[in-house]
């Protein structure tokens, strides 16, 4: 069994054991935990696993899942997609799956605009919350900022105009990735190039930025 569970050793207090709706079982212990009571807990535990192994996959086989649309990324989290034929036309985050309910289950159009305008929704909330998280920080007012689609990079800034540009797609990243690339345009109406002066100041305001930088990097467009 420990070969088809994910333990990790962490530093926390209590033991935690979870089945995500993808299947996946991870059992988070304190670091100094030995194996024979990790071996003990999921021998306890075994009949609670795959009882909930089965109620996933039951819930799984129950509603329609489409073979082109398995998953989507939301927050820096993949979340399996679920197909409900309903009256109702909706899209939201229910029990571990992104749940899309529509008349026309067959119509992939329809889903893929259910889909962006979704992300157009959450896009906005969180990048303006970024956005009055920083901009107090570079002390400049913004005129305009713009959320759309890009295909190289993350965001950008027009420091004369006080433009800001985001990327649609940083909807898909980590929060603390959407703050770094929101803060990095914001930086850019006051050092408007990426000299030592432009570091120094994100790095004065924001010490782990390389890690939210890292953050960004899985298959899409740098900043």
């Amino acid at each position: 069994m420990l070969n088809e569970i994910e333990i990790l050793h962490k530093d926390v207090k209590n033991i935690t054991l979870r089945v995500k709706p993808t299947l996946k079982v991870t059992l988070t212990v304190p670091i100094n935990t030995h194996t024979s009571i990790i071996n003990e807990i999921l021998t306890k535990r075994h009949d609670w696993i795959t009882q909930k192994i089965n109620y996933f996959k039951e819930q799984y086989n129950k509603n329609m899942i489409d073979s082109t649309l398995e998953t989507l990324e939301y927050l820096g989290t993949h979340y399996p997609v679920r197909i409900i034929q309903d009256i109702k036309t909706t899209i939201d985050i229910v029990d571990g799956y992104v749940e899309i309910r529509l008349i026309d289950i067959t119509n992939q159009n329809k889903k893929l605009q259910l889909i962006d305008a979704w992300y157009k929704e959450k896009a906005s909330f969180y990048f303006n919350q970024a956005l009055c998280k920083y901009t107090p920080i570079v002390n400049k007012d913004v005129a305009r900022v713009s959320i759309r689609k890009m295909k190289t990079r993350w965001g950008s800034c027009n420091p004369k105009k006080s433009y800001i540009n985001l990327n649609l797609l940083l909807i898909k990243k980590d929060i603390r990735a959407i703050e770094y690339v929101v803060f990095h345009e914001l930086t850019h109406l006051i050092h408007y190039y990426h000299d030592k002066h432009f570091y120094g100041f994100i790095h004065a305001h924001m010490k782990d930025w390389q890690m939210r930088k890292g953050l960004l990097y899985s298959r899409a467009p740098t900043t």
